[in-house]
């Protein structure tokens, strides 16, 4: 495995100070190692392996590019599995995988170029978290997993923001592709809602074997964010089937208005029909209107005979409503009757 951007860090911190070597051939008794493993080569990541004693199950998860989170507890160091999740574009999100080894007074953490752990973690330790280099290495172990949990609401304020996009799309410009975009985010909602619940279940986990530490306080943090994100993934399925429920309205409404539109033309349009169908009858003579034949009126009393039958069937059924008709409740139907007895 030969990558471009292959790099390793090697941080070296105590409550004095902290620096960068080389290598890890002069750590002193009360010093922490963090090593940062940027797309590491084969050789390179065989050399910590053996030098640490990774496990070989483990590295090879890695190697394999699992993205399945997860935690597991070895003789003399803890393997965990995390994701960076971020959006490449509109609707496409991309995961990357964090693989970290924490063992007594040392931190591995192995993952892609695309994901940025140094910067955020070295800022961490020089200047937002001094009481970090006074810790123990779990410290910065449960730093960096808040860290990872904390760019997941990044991607739900994304979130966040398209579904407000499409809510006003919705109800100005209502078309096939909001709801075809409102189906890709509820297949992400799910992804992510999956991912956080694994996440949730490795964080439960570390704190219920470090809840006797002094820095089990860092990944309750952590815990309670990521109860905070499933909680806001849930409501935010909420907000998709609203803003679905929206579309189909809006879609209705305008079909309404259409309709509206012909029937108004069809109404304009039908009284000039009745009029051209009368003069349009053979043996009628326009010339000569005081002699009509027979047949003109027999044609005449049938279509008022159909007209308001067909009245009548309207208003039968409701189609039709007169005003003043009101249907009334049958318990006040019964009381007008009994007024009307007494």
């Amino acid at each position: 495995m030969v990558t471009k951007n292959s790099k390793h860090t090697i941080t070296v911190y105590n409550e004095n100070e902290v620096k960068e070597l080389n290598d890890t051939q002069n750590i002193q008794g009360e010093d922490k190692i963090w090593i940062d493993l940027v797309d590491p080569t084969d050789d390179v990541l065989q050399t910590f392996v053996d030098q640490f004693h990774l496990d070989q199950s483990a590295v090879e998860l890695f190697t394999n590019k699992s993205k399945k989170s997860q935690i597991r507890i070895l003789e003399d160091h803890t393997f965990t599995i995390l994701l960076d999740i971020k959006y490449k574009d509109s609707k496409t999100v991309v995961t990357e995988g964090v693989y970290l080894f924490c063992g007594k007074r040392w931190l591995i953490t192995i993952h892609s170029a695309e994901v940025d752990l140094l910067k955020s973690t070295r800022k961490l330790l020089e200047h937002e978290n001094k009481k970090l280099a006074k810790d123990s290495i779990e410290a910065l172990y449960y730093s960096i997993l808040s860290e990872l949990i904390g760019r997941y609401e990044q991607v739900l304020t994304a979130v966040e923001l398209t579904m407000t996009d499409l809510e006003e799309k919705a109800l100005t410009e209502p078309a096939k592709e909001t709801i075809n975009y409102l189906s890709i985010l509820s297949r992400q909602l799910i992804v992510f809602r999956r991912h956080f619940w694994r996440i949730r279940d490795v964080v439960n986990f570390l704190t219920h074997i470090e809840k006797d530490t002094e820095e089990v306080k860092y990944i309750q943090m952590a815990y309670d964010n990521i109860t905070q994100l499933i909680e806001l993934v849930e409501s935010y399925r909420d907000t998709i089937n609203s803003v679905r429920d929206l579309y189909i309205a809006n879609i209705s409404l305008q079909m309404n208005d259409t309709m509206r539109t012909l029937t108004i033309f069809a109404a304009i349009l039908l009284p000039l029909t009745l009029v051209v169908g009368f003069y349009g009858m053979n043996g009628l003579d326009l010339n000569d209107l005081s002699s009509l034949p027979s047949g003109f009126l027999i044609i005449v009393v049938t279509m008022i005979i159909i007209t308001a039958a067909l009245f009548y069937l309207f208003i039968k059924k409701k189609w039709i409503k007169l005003q003043g008709n009101k249907v009334l409740p049958k318990k006040d139907e019964k009381e007008i009757k009994n007024k009307n007895l007494k």
